[in-house]
């Protein structure tokens, strides 16, 4: 996993021209994904306890036990299609949710210029699809040996 985060980062790195190895070492991208979009519901550990679970229709699943129930294998494709949407989930609301595939292509369009006419709708996807796959990188840390 941690070479998902030192690629990540030496990729973002490589494009701005930062220092590749110090930023490397300072930043899991995914860990901040966690943190900023899913901690709340899910809980710090994944274990589903987060801030807002008493409020939830749905307990939040246990994301430490995602690898155990699919017979020990982490279902990379199945977690991609929650996050991305493409699976409806009862507690997230309707298909184009989870919540924050919305605000991930949002801030894209932000952060690759779209809004000022520079970057495509290609480096949109790559933008959304490389927060999601560094996301899905940390799930899969916090998954019970």
């Amino acid at each position: 996993m941690k070479q998902l985060c030192i690629g990540t980062a030496v990729l973002s790195a490589a494009l701005i021209g930062a220092p590749v190895l110090g930023y490397a070492q300072r930043v899991d991208i995914g860990k901040r994904e966690y943190v900023n979009s899913c901690a709340i519901c899910h809980g710090g550990s994944g274990k589903g306890d987060g801030s807002l679970v008493e409020y939830l229709k749905k307990p939040a699943t246990d994301l430490t036990k995602l690898q155990k129930d699919n017979m020990g294998v982490f279902p990379f494709d199945r977690v991609y299609q929650v996050i991305d949407g493409r699976e409806a989930i009862g507690a997230h609301g309707p298909r184009e949710m989870p919540i924050w595939g919305r605000q991930y292509s949002e801030q894209a369009a932000e952060e690759v210029g779209l809004y000022f006419g520079y970057g495509t709708p290609k480096d949109l996807a790559s933008f959304v699809r490389g927060r999601i796959i560094a996301l899905i990188g940390y799930i899969y840390t916090l998954q019970a040996k």
